[in-house]
């Protein structure tokens, strides 16, 4: 198997922007120490998909080799700017082009400075590879694609990297509840909206904590719709199309971005 590690992580920047707000603390360490047991596991490149970089006619693929610079989130730019570094495995990404296109999906590169590069990608990849220098294959979130269309697409990536011999290490970048509070609050009390969505959100990590495959896809689908899932839980299709499902799942840290579910969790793979 070419991948050695895999990790949902929030998209949100809160967690990264003000690391010392109490509700926000405990998903800054957990994603850190999802950092620490990536760089571990030894990955030659990381396989990202973010339910915030979205596209809505061919899936895109970032190639740009190097995309640097200063992003300013477009909902939470009060809280700080954010330091973009991320390099491409241009070679990985143009074969999975080639392979996607090849299984139906039509796919482009996107290559081109100043390149908006989605909140989302940057802060994953500012917790799990903070100096830039693991090569990522950044997937669009195509809005027309489906759960199931989005897990074909990551187990295309992880069979390109198979093939290339590289080691590989999956990132699904999303949240879980999808709710927010719609009035300012003191966010030093930030929690999830409603008992609702912390029952389901909790259930749902429990599933995974699980690991069985068996109505797992199901179990999704009814959270999504249920709890406002996060662009319908597509990144965890990415995950589960690039490892080929997973034995269990560890919860690292679970909380409130603004009333809405987040969570880090690290996945046992067989």
């Amino acid at each position: 198997m070419p991948i050695v590690s895999a990790f949902l992580v929030p998209g949100n920047p809160l967690p990264l922007l003000k690391d010392d707000n109490p509700p926000w603390a405990g998903l800054a360490k957990a994603a850190r120490a999802a950092g620490s047991a990536l760089i571990e596991s030894r990955p030659d490149v990381l396989l990202i998909y973010s339910t915030q970089w979205i596209a809505v006619l061919d899936e895109l693929w970032q190639t740009r080799p190097h995309s640097t610079g200063i992003h300013v989130d477009e909902n939470w730019y009060e809280y700080g700017d954010l330091q973009m570094n991320l390099r491409a495995d241009t070679a990985l990404a143009q074969s999975c082009i080639t392979a996607a296109t090849d299984a139906g999906i039509r796919s482009r590169a996107v290559d081109y400075d100043g390149f908006p590069i989605d909140t989302g990608t940057i802060v994953a990849n500012s917790f799990l590879n903070p100096d830039g220098r693991i090569p990522a294959v950044v997937a669009a979130n195509n809005l027309y694609h489906d759960f199931a269309k989005t897990e074909a697409l990551g187990r295309i990536a992880a069979e390109q990297a198979e093939l290339q011999g590289k080691r590989a290490a999956v990132i699904a970048v999303g949240g879980l509840s999808g709710s927010y509070f719609d009035h300012e609050i003191d966010i030093a009390t930030d929690h999830i909206v409603s008992d609702k969505d912390d029952a389901a959100n909790r259930a749902l990590l429990e599933a995974l904590a699980g690991g069985s495959a068996n109505g797992l896809r199901d179990r999704i689908a009814d959270f999504a719709g249920a709890a406002k899932g996060d662009m319908r839980m597509k990144h965890l299709g990415w995950l589960l199309g690039a490892t080929g499902g997973f034995t269990g799942a560890k919860l690292l840290g679970y909380g409130a971005t603004y009333g809405a579910g987040a969570a880090v969790v690290e996945f046992q793979l067989s």
